[in-house]
């Protein structure tokens, strides 16, 4: 078991690094104005499951293989880049009426995977883990392996915390405007404009 001292301060930086800007706060602070708190608390749960996909990918070693292959890194990343393209497309050409749907209306299901496929497409996050996880790791306090498990899934809960929030209080104030059909049309330009920007940044993104 990691020591207490060690255990707060990964806590502390793993809060400081989800209320950083990023794509994926950005991601749900997007879908969470686009639809509401109510679709942006799947979402959340989607990029947190993502994580949880990344953290075992470090822990059997797998995230490796991106640091080392170039096709491995790019193709991931474009894969992720196509999908941000993908949700862009449909959130300019939507109308104030779809614009405007309530979240029910939005699978949760449907959204929690965009979460899912929005962070497991960022090959960084698989070698951001690979570099952060393990200085937290001591091999004298027995497997490496369950303490990077242990690692991924505490960060796994500051980042849910964080990103719970940013979904709830932009939700609450996307469902204030939600009734208007200007406000809504304004919601998916704005919305597709953050997933077009998204996208590029991965596009660009270097190993």
């Amino acid at each position: 078991m990691l020591a207490i001292e060690t255990t707060g301060v990964f806590f502390a930086a793993s809060v400081t690094l989800a209320l950083a800007p990023g794509p994926d706060n950005l991601f749900v602070l997007a879908q969470s104005a686009l639809y509401g708190k109510k679709a942006g608390l799947p979402v959340t749960l989607g990029l947190c499951t993502g994580l949880f996909v990344h953290t075992t990918a470090v822990a059997l070693g797998v995230a490796v293989i991106f640091q080392t292959s170039e096709f491995a890194f790019v193709t991931l990343k474009l894969v992720g880049a196509a999908y941000l393209l993908y949700l862009a497309y449909g959130a300019f050409n939507a109308g104030a009426s779809s614009g405007g749907k309530t979240p029910e209306r939005s699978s949760a299901r449907e959204l929690y995977l965009r979460g899912i496929i929005m962070n497991v497409t960022n090959p960084k996050v698989a070698l951001f883990f690979l570099a952060f996880l393990p200085q937290f790791t001591d091999p004298s306090l027995g497997s490496v392996t369950a303490q990077i498990v242990f690692l991924g899934v505490l960060f796994l809960l500051a980042t849910l915390w964080v990103f719970g929030s940013i979904a709830w209080f932009a939700g609450g104030i996307s469902e204030r405007l939600i009734s208007a059909p200007r406000a809504q049309v304004v919601l998916n330009k704005l919305a597709g404009t953050v997933f077009g920007v998204l996208a590029l940044r991965l596009v660009l993104l270097n190993r």
